[in-house]
């Protein structure tokens, strides 16, 4: 089986689905696929008697999903990329692009650039999609983040108010 995560931001990502429309009607994907596509409009798949489709999963069927999949293809949405190397899947990224208005501006692109040099693959043509997905790369078996996460990082430079008056008492009765 292959899974298909697209995110449930409110930016569609047609250009994905199209992809997915393509390697289907072609024959080159020939097996079950669960596609998350979020907003995204996916009528075109709608019956296809390969194509399992929904809005959106939760945690619990995201993990069984991802379990189960030969590859998962996912936005690189950074969220869904950590979770998808913790697992230790096979993953392929496909960064939402702004010049498609599938996002604000080019995040994803440029994130999928900078988790390459840990070995997860991105695709920005239907070429390297189909490459992908007849030989799927390696499970993934490393770490890209070693830091905090950035909420994390946020919370120890800016701590909440409450905390800052401990700090601060702390700090007044040495």
């Amino acid at each position: 089986m292959i899974f298909m995560t697209l995110g449930t931001i409110s930016f569609q990502f047609n250009r994905a689905i199209n992809w997915l429309s393509v390697l289907i009607e072609n024959g080159v994907i020939s097996e079950p696929v669960f596609l998350q596509h979020g907003s995204s409009d996916a009528s075109r798949l709608v019956g296809h008697p390969l194509v399992t489709l929904e809005s959106t999963v939760n945690g619990r069927k995201m993990t069984e999903l991802v379990e189960n999949s030969r590859l998962v293809i996912s936005h690189a949405g950074q969220g869904s990329t950590r979770m998808l190397a913790a697992k230790g899947c096979s993953f392929i990224l496909i960064p939402r692009l702004n010049k498609y208005s599938e996002h604000v501006d080019n995040h994803q692109l440029l994130f999928a650039q900078a988790v390459e040099k840990f070995g997860i693959k991105s695709c920005l043509s239907l070429e390297e999609l189909k490459s992908a997905v007849l030989q799927p790369p390696p499970i993934f078996q490393g770490q890209i983040f070693q830091n905090p996460k950035l909420t994390e990082h946020l919370l120890q430079l800016y701590p909440p108010e409450h905390k800052k008056v401990e700090q601060q008492q702390a700090l007044n009765s040495n």
